[in-house]
């Protein structure tokens, strides 16, 4: 009997990373069905009731920053002295609790050398929240901020949530970039700033909770089957303003 070789629909996965060039671009609606009684997430089952929204992030930014680093710190806090680069897009999920409610984190980590740029600005559209990193180390990561900017603004929803971290603040001795070059060209460009260090676990949880704050305040009620939004979908009440990470 042959074998089956197809992917099943909905399903993602954290190690596709090299499949990612015929790509089409992904958004939570694609990849989840909520007229489903479960759906299938980094090849695991959850039944509807398993969590209430689902928020796409997408981190940007050179490559050997520490998007990667920051990203295994959030979803299994967890770091390593020598990560291989991204090759094309990589994908975590992180399950927290926030206003009352079950939200599911979709984090697709992207690579940041220039021969990957056709594949990762695919993924741009469809992102509710959008991470800039640069490496406050290395000067030349904090020039190309303005051309990532650009990327953003050419392929992002025009109503993304943005923020800029500053990362591998635990490197003092070794930094370039000073917090207030940060936070100026943050405030320049109307985005939240803040510095990190995945090493150290400095402002990561911070950063993403952050996020998913910001983004619900500004759909606090919008439901992609209705063509407001295509997402995020509260199926809940509104509850306590608690905030929890699992």
């Amino acid at each position: 009997m042959p074998s089956k070789k197809g992917k099943k629909k909905g399903s993602l996965s954290s190690n596709r990373s090299q499949n990612s060039v015929n790509s089409r671009p992904v958004s939570t609606v694609s990849a989840v069905s909520y007229n489903r009684e479960s759906v299938q997430l980094g090849g695991q089952q959850y039944g509807r009731s398993f969590f209430d929204l689902i928020l796409k992030y997408l981190l940007i930014g050179d490559s050997e920053v520490g998007k990667s680093s920051l990203v295994l710190r959030f979803s299994d806090n967890n770091f390593r002295e020598n990560f291989v680069s991204t090759i094309g897009i990589d994908f975590k999920i992180k399950t927290v609790e926030l206003q009352g409610k079950k939200i599911k984190l979709q984090i697709w980590d992207t690579a940041g050398q220039e021969r990957f740029h056709t594949i990762t600005t695919s993924y741009y559209r469809g992102a509710m929240g959008i991470m800039l990193v640069y490496d406050i180390t290395q000067e030349k990561t904090f020039d190309n901020i303005a051309k990532w900017l650009r990327n953003i603004q050419e392929h992002a929803n025009e109503d993304v949530e943005k923020m800029l971290l500053g990362n591998k603040c635990d490197m003092e001795d070794k930094r370039m970039i000073s917090k207030e070059r940060g936070e100026n060209i943050a405030r320049e460009n109307g985005i939240k700033f803040l510095e990190t260090s995945a090493k150290a676990n400095v402002n990561v949880e911070k950063a993403f909770m952050t996020l998913a704050e910001d983004i619900l305040k500004k759909y606090p009620q919008k439901d992609p089957a209705s063509g407001t939004s295509g997402n995020i979908k509260p199926t809940g009440d509104d509850g306590s303003q608690s905030r929890k990470c699992c």
